[in-house]
């Protein structure tokens, strides 16, 4: 009988430690099921936010990159722009307007030359163009629009030169210098140039269809001239612009402002 007893404690003793030790172990394997799954939820969520942040970075650098790129590439009209008017834009800004073209806009900058001939600045009839400032040709050109050849190189303005009457109408009853110079020719713009005299002074003249254009290899070759060479080469306008950039010796002869014949020295 007390052994029967004393069986049936121990076997109710061990049934219960085995039940508290299952116990156990099931919520330790739920606690560190639970701690991983969070821990791995949280490190997700931080690189894909790290991912999303790096792909805007690199995205923004790209399109930075390209649209600096395109800037750095565009260029301006060049070229020369005769018989125009030049009309004030904005600060810096202009439009010259050439019968028969589109009106173009231009810049000027620090190295534009400009000449003026009474509006923009000097004196209407004077014998040679007065450089003139950038503040000069603003405050003309707010007025009303200039006369002038526009010169330009990539959209800013190289040269600009106001237009004399004998230019607009050379075969009009406007008078304009005449005589016979010996000195240097010197290029101004196109159709324009200037003819030093003996004391240094410069006077402005005009060409015209008719100008006669002689050279004795200064303004184009001296060749088949004839017995003695006396008689020189007849050169075209473009010759004569070219030599006239570089600089050449002449007689000059000029009736009411444009030039009758030119002859290099020989």
């Amino acid at each position: 009988m007390n052994r029967h007893l004393r069986n049936t404690v121990v076997a109710a003793a061990a049934i219960t430690a085995g039940l508290l030790m299952t116990a156990c172990q099931n919520g330790s394997d739920d606690n560190a099921a639970g701690k991983s799954g969070t821990g791995a939820t949280a490190v997700g969520e931080k690189a894909s936010d790290s991912k999303a942040s790096k792909g805007s970075k690199d995205s923004q650098g790209s399109q930075g990159s390209q649209g600096s790129q395109g800037s750095t590439n565009s260029k301006g009209v060049s070229g020369s722009f005769t018989d125009g008017k030049v009309t004030y834009l904005a600060p810096g800004k202009y439009i010259v307007s050439v019968p028969g073209k589109e009106d173009q806009q231009f810049l000027v900058a620090d190295g534009t030359d400009v000449y003026g001939a009474g509006t923009v600045c000097g004196e209407a009839g004077a014998e040679v163009d007065a450089p003139c400032t950038l503040d000069q040709l603003e405050a003309a050109t707010k007025k009303a629009a200039v006369s002038a050849d526009v010169r330009m190189t990539n959209g800013i303005a190289t040269l600009v030169t106001e237009r004399r009457a004998a230019r607009q109408d050379a075969g009009s009853d406007s008078k304009g210098v005449n005589g016979t110079w010996f000195g240097n020719v010197s290029y101004l713009a196109p159709g324009k140039y200037t003819v030093s005299d003996m004391k240094g002074v410069e006077q402005q003249f005009f060409i015209a269809e008719d100008t006669e254009i002689r050279g004795y290899d200064d303004i184009c070759d001296a060749v088949n001239t004839g017995a003695g060479g006396e008689g020189g080469t007849e050169c075209t306008e473009a010759e004569l612009e070219a030599a006239a950039k570089k600089g050449f010796s002449a007689e000059v002869v000029i009736s009411n402002g444009v030039a009758t014949s030119i002859r290099d020295d020989h």
